[in-house]
């Protein structure tokens, strides 16, 4: 599929290669952000585009000398992480169970935090910049410290999967923790007060902005690029203590060397050169998919997950969709769905099945076969996932 084309009056235009019409609520989100005059050239939406703060899930948005913290959001850095074993999928025989537990034993989930700080944690280079960081942080050094290697909560998961050759993948989804959020929240409300004593007319307070040049845009930008990192970081040291639960049970705690390895955001901004022009670009919600660029887009916790490389498609400044998209919010889901429900849709997945992840179910999502579909001009599917086992936040 390519993008449909919508044009409002005095505003830039959309790109939308959603899967479906957008609603009332969404188009008046999208225009909003494509109403801002620092915008470049058009702003994309993704398949799995939804409602949320200030600018929609699964929006690129392209922007010349500002940005926008609201849009970037709370979770910096969020992405995920997949690494291909060289495991074949039998020999996870009667084992799931026991993984499952090693895994929730050895990785903190929810608002829980690490006892003790291994060394890979403590001895991260960008410890030494933390005194840099936004003065509202600076209680939170060794809480950040204890979350790095930690998944959150919501909908951050960790995996055990099979692909089409059997061959078993590590897959798991997770941000910047407590740390980004904070770190977040400081600048948008910086952002906010700006406005404010400008007395600028903004669409929406969320859209609040920073202008490049000015010591507010360069502080957000530092604290940004730090917690990015940190999420990066994040995610590879609980992969390192996930992939050596799964060589303990499959290869004796022999270790491995992955076959292939992939670690991307998808709620974050970066310097990037788009139509000859060099922009700031924030995807929120959206992977980077540049030629040859690997990306990971999953599907609910009952469904298929991908492993893509990118087109490089100029139109979605060489983006594509996260994941799915939730079509039913947290506690419409939890109205509609049953743990029964859950059950049935989890079935053969070896997880938790309470009523604490019924806001996960399945059925909260956009299906991902269509999803997919409609950007094969953005994404090859290298991979097809079916999980075995997943951890919930």
């Amino acid at each position: 599929m390519s993008y449909e084309k919508l044009e409002f009056s005095q505003a830039t235009p959309v790109y939308s290669w959603a899967n479906h019409a957008l609603g009332h609520e969404e188009t008046k989100m999208a225009k909003n952000v494509a109403s801002l005059p620092f915008v470049f050239k058009h702003v994309a939406l993704m398949p799995d585009v939804h409602l949320g703060k200030g600018a929609l899930v699964g929006s690129v948005i392209a922007t010349k000398e500002a940005i926008i913290p609201a849009a970037v959001g709370v979770d910096i850095g969020c992405g995920m992480c997949a690494i291909k074993t060289p495991f074949n999928g039998d020999k996870l025989e009667g084992k799931l169970k026991k993984i499952r537990q090693d895994i929730e034993a050895a990785i903190p989930t929810g608002f829980d935090e690490n006892q003790d700080v291994e060394k890979t944690v403590s001895n991260w280079q960008r410890w030494q910049n933390f005194k840099d960081l936004h003065s509202g942080v600076q209680d939170l050094e060794v809480k950040a410290m204890r979350q790095m290697g930690s998944l959150g909560g919501g909908n951050h998961f960790i995996e055990v999967c099979l692909d089409a050759e059997n061959q078993v993948w590590l897959m798991l989804h997770s941000g910047s923790r407590n740390i980004g959020n904070k770190l977040a929240k400081c600048h948008i409300s910086t952002a906010k007060e700006l406005a404010k004593m400008a007395g600028e007319r903004l669409p929406d307070p969320d859209l609040a902005n920073f202008v490049a040049g000015t010591e507010e845009f360069r502080a957000y930008w530092h604290d940004l690029q730090w917690a990015q990192d940190y999420a990066r970081v994040n995610r590879e040291v609980m992969m390192a203590r996930f992939k050596r639960i799964v060589e303990k049970h499959l290869a004796g705690g022999k270790p491995t060397k992955p076959l292939l390895e992939v670690n991307c955001h998808h709620n974050y901004a970066e310097k990037e050169v788009h139509f000859g022009e060099e922009v700031y670009v924030t995807r929120k919600g959206a992977v980077r998919a540049q030629e040859n660029d690997y990306g990971i887009i999953p599907g609910s916790m009952g469904t298929k997950s991908y492993i893509v490389k990118g087109k490089g498609c100029a139109d979605s400044f060489c983006s594509c969709s996260h994941g799915a998209g939730r079509v039913l919010s947290r506690s419409k889901a939890k109205n509609v769905y049953t743990l029964d429900d859950l059950i049935q849709q989890t079935a053969g997945v070896e997880c938790r099945k309470d009523s604490g992840i019924l806001d996960e179910i399945p059925a909260a999502y956009k299906p991902i076969d269509q999803v997919m579909e409609n950007q094969s001009d953005l994404v090859e599917v290298v991979a097809t996932l079916k999980q075995v086992v997943c951890v919930k936040g």
